[in-house]
């Protein structure tokens, strides 16, 4: 898309292998002039695990800020990564700025984690300033999975989640509950958003905002700022909307409020009208 309005430096980053899932494949295919390690990063990255999300920053930024030809780039991060431990090498690194937190030596080593992430994040801007382009540069964010690797295999699998978040996770929805964030050094007086909304839309959303044309059928999310009605679809077919929460393993919808619906018949085809979508959308997009 970038590329079809003249913006050829078009640059993906991954600081993990560069062929772990085909991504020297995939990556090339979107457009992008891919690096990870073992085809051009390693010469500024360590070899350790997990690796360093700054050091990637650090190596890279100079290949779209050397001029000032308009750029588009994609970083996949990987410091965050899982086991969450002292042996954890970018833990390690960080564990002074974690040490005398009061929580479990296991949420120490994954808030270390992504500190990584955070000082990458800040490098970045730094060097957007510099080059004089971070009040016109959009930056998204946005997680592709939950944290996994704090389940644990015992009868109480979640129990860091717990810790986490100061009570006990429900398991079906508020699991995979996360945050999206867009932004752009220009922005006066940046809104929040509440609606529902998922990884789907993320991309429907940011092609909007800049203006380009797009077979939106092709994609199964929608535009977040839009009037559309709020739908997030979960691997097991459940999902939400702005009315309410629909568990595909209880065969329950749980309406956000009692006025949403005029009669349990009203309800009920509310329910068929949306599960009807949902298995459209998996169908479609197999085929695709």
């Amino acid at each position: 898309m970038f590329k079809g309005i003249g913006i050829n430096k078009t640059f993906a980053y991954h600081n993990n292998t560069y062929n772990y899932y085909h991504r020297d494949i995939s990556h090339p295919n979107l457009g992008y002039t891919y690096k990870g390690y073992g085809n051009g990063l390693e010469e500024y990255i360590t070899k350790q695990w997990p690796q360093s999300d700054l050091e990637m920053i650090e190596g890279s930024v100079k290949d779209y800020l050397s001029d000032d030809k308009p750029f588009h780039a994609y970083y996949m991060t990987v410091s965050g990564h899982l086991d969450y431990n002292k042996e954890n090498d970018i833990a390690a690194k960080n564990w002074d700025l974690v040490k005398d937190l009061d929580c479990s030596e296991t949420l120490k080593a994954y808030y270390a984690c992504n500190i990584e992430l955070d000082k990458a994040m800040e490098k970045l801007i730094s060097q957007l300033k510099t080059a004089g382009v971070y009040e016109k540069t959009v930056i998204a964010i946005t997680p592709d999975h939950y944290p996994y690797g704090l389940e644990q295999d015992t009868a109480e699998k979640y129990a860091l989640w717990e810790e986490l978040l100061g009570h006990p996770v429900e398991e079906n929805f508020e699991l995979y509950k996360s945050n999206f964030i867009l932004f752009c050094g220009g922005t006066k007086e940046a809104p929040v958003i509440e609606k529902y909304c998922s990884s789907l839309d993320v991309l429907p959303t940011i092609l909007n905002l800049f203006g380009f044309e797009y077979e939106s059928r092709l994609l199964m999310g929608r535009d977040i700022l839009s009037d559309s009605e709020s739908l997030v679809i979960l691997s097991d077919r459940s999902f939400i909307t702005s009315k309410g929460k629909y568990n595909a393993n209880t065969k329950e919808f749980l309406p956000f409020s009692n006025d949403s619906f005029k009669s349990d018949e009203d309800l009920k085809k509310y329910v068929e009208k949306v599960k009807n979508i949902v298995s459209n959308k998996f169908t479609v997009s197999a085929e695709i």
